[in-house]
């Protein structure tokens, strides 16, 4: 596998009237092309910082972090970010929320609308393209949020807790077929989360942050001996339990 994004000693700090606040200290790891990361850490340690400096919504103070473009005509890594809410419009249709990218950066050709239209279909949403988001359940509106993304076809994708929002049963479903999607698609994720079964669910790899200003303590390699590892199936692999107790330790001494 080539690396799509490495991180190197990469720190950053918030500044105010009342002084300078360290968030990140020095982290460095990279991503490979398709897989698929997990980032855990104790509350307010930085893991959503992580993911601003990664888009560029904040600019990295030290260290560095290089790209490197599926599409070798680009110039930098196309990116696609998936928040905690699906910020659907709701005076539009579902279908005219997927093709919203596309519409505004003028690249909504019919071969992207054809792949739209099949992504719909795929993944179960066809028969309500034209209804208003109001309309769907918390659990469709989420996998409409990560094909409108998809429809840009980003190298790279970051998830800021997407389902932090669902109540739990509904999570672990979404959770499952948002993973699905993603590792069928052949995309690369980044995801922050909370939920420790879920980082060991849906991740090849976890990265551990230490509470702020946040250092990498640990990353972790996920193997799990299931033939079908779909993130639902993963909650049912032998070595589940071991990880998530590994991971539980980890955040634990923090706190000690």
């Amino acid at each position: 596998m080539s690396v799509i994004l490495s991180l190197e000693h990469v720190s950053f700090a918030y500044h105010s009237e009342a002084g300078e606040i360290l968030a990140l200290d020095n982290i460095s790891f990279e991503v490979e092309k398709g897989e698929f990361i997990a980032v855990i850490g104790p509350s307010g340690c930085g893991k959503s910082t992580l993911l601003s400096l990664i888009s560029g919504l904040n600019q990295v103070e030290r260290g560095e972090i290089k790209f490197q473009s599926e599409n070798k005509k680009q110039t930098k890594t196309n990116i696609g970010y998936m928040l905690q809410k699906d910020h659907l419009f709701e005076w539009r249709t579902i279908y005219r929320n997927v093709i919203l990218g596309p519409e505004i950066n003028k690249s909504l050709t019919k071969e992207k609308e054809e792949k739209i239209e099949d992504m719909l279909e795929l993944y179960g949403l066809s028969e309500f393209k034209e209804k208003k988001p109001s309309e769907l359940s918390g659990g469709m509106r989420q996998r409409a949020a990560l094909i409108r993304t998809l429809a840009m076809e980003p190298d790279l994708l970051l998830l800021d807790e997407p389902f932090s929002a669902l109540d739990y049963q509904t999570r672990i479903s979404v959770a499952d077929d948002i993973g699905t999607i993603i590792k069928k698609e052949g995309k690369t994720a980044i995801l922050v989360t909370h939920d420790l079964s879920e980082a060991i669910s849906l991740a090849d790899r976890v990265v551990v942050l230490s509470k702020r200003p946040a250092t990498i303590k640990s990353i972790i390699p996920i193997k799990l001996s299931i033939e079908n590892r779909t993130p639902f199936n993963s909650r049912t692999a032998p070595e589940f339990k071991e990880y998530f107790n590994l991971l539980w330790k980890e955040l634990r001494t923090d706190e000690l």
